[in-house]
């Protein structure tokens, strides 16, 4: 059952996923955008990580789902994770992993902004296989299959590559929420030709470099459950992606952070160079 459904899933049967997705926001996501009371809108670490009933809702809707449609797989959510940290170890094993993030960009959600998504990805061995990036309020579906390429509500996306001498557009993750190190690495970006912004949406960032409205990100978490899907979405896409030390990422843990993905090969190593560097004049 495993290995054949694997097998649909790579040879582009992706429907089952999709419409598991659509039907976990239809129930628990979107009868809440705009609705949300104050005790259902819970800090978790702090005022910048936020959690919803929906945010629960949905990925017990999406547990339930992906597990029926794989039989032996497990999931590894972002809410389940958060309240038994040892679930993480499930990328390490050797069941199917659905990797999901049932709201992404919560705090967009919470103040009603449409740019939030939902992510899904299926892993095994700790390699990527497919994913599907939805966001409910745009009316976007994007999906990467391994070795397939990527489509954005059905039509093929390439991410291309910057314009020749063009400034380069990068969402990072905010300096002061990181370790000196990587505060200095991501201070690099603030040079000549690059101009770096705070990230929103993980999953979001992911999908306009994968249609190229956006350049890099520069990252210095490693949450799985945020750039899994996004990530295969990329390379799918025609894009690249590196530690600062210019070994890959890896889902299942233990990076050399920042880490950047990009358009392509050439705009990756650039942006890797600089968060290796860090600011002139160091």
């Amino acid at each position: 059952m495993i290995e054949s459904f694997l097998e649909h899933v790579l040879d582009g049967g992706t429907t089952e996923v999709e419409e598991a997705v659509r039907k976990a926001a239809a129930a628990e996501v979107m009868p809440r955008f705009r609705q949300l009371a104050a005790h259902e809108i819970v800090e978790k670490k702090g005022p910048y990580d936020l959690v919803t009933v929906a945010d629960r809702a949905a990925e017990e809707h999406l547990t339930e789902a992906l597990t029926a449609l794989l039989p032996g797989s497990v999931v590894v959510g972002e809410e389940a994770v958060h309240a038994a940290p040892e679930r993480y170890g499930a990328l390490r094993g050797d069941a199917p992993v659905w990797i999901v993030d049932p709201v992404d960009g919560t705090r967009q959600f919470v103040h009603g902004e449409p740019d939030f998504c939902m992510l899904v990805a299926l892993a095994r061995h700790g390699e990527l296989l497919a994913s599907w990036t939805y966001a409910p309020a745009r009316n976007e579906l994007a999906v990467a299959v391994k070795g397939r390429g990527a489509t954005l509500n059905g039509s093929p996306i390439r991410s291309g590559s910057p314009a020749p001498g063009a400034v380069l557009e990068v969402a990072t993750s905010h300096p002061d929420y990181t370790t000196p190190e990587q505060k200095r690495a991501l201070l690099g970006l603030h040079t000549e030709g690059v101009r770096p912004r705070p990230c929103g949406s993980a999953g979001l960032e992911y999908l306009s470099l994968a249609v190229g409205r956006l350049d890099a990100v520069a990252f210095n978490w490693e949450y799985a459950w945020d750039h899994a899907a996004g990530l295969l979405l990329v390379t799918e896409a025609g894009g690249a992606q590196t530690t600062v030390t210019g070994e890959p990422f890896r889902i299942t843990g233990g990076n050399t952070l920042p880490f950047t993905a990009a358009r392509d090969a050439a705009t990756a190593e650039r942006i890797r160079a600089l968060l290796a560097t860090g600011p002139a004049g160091d």
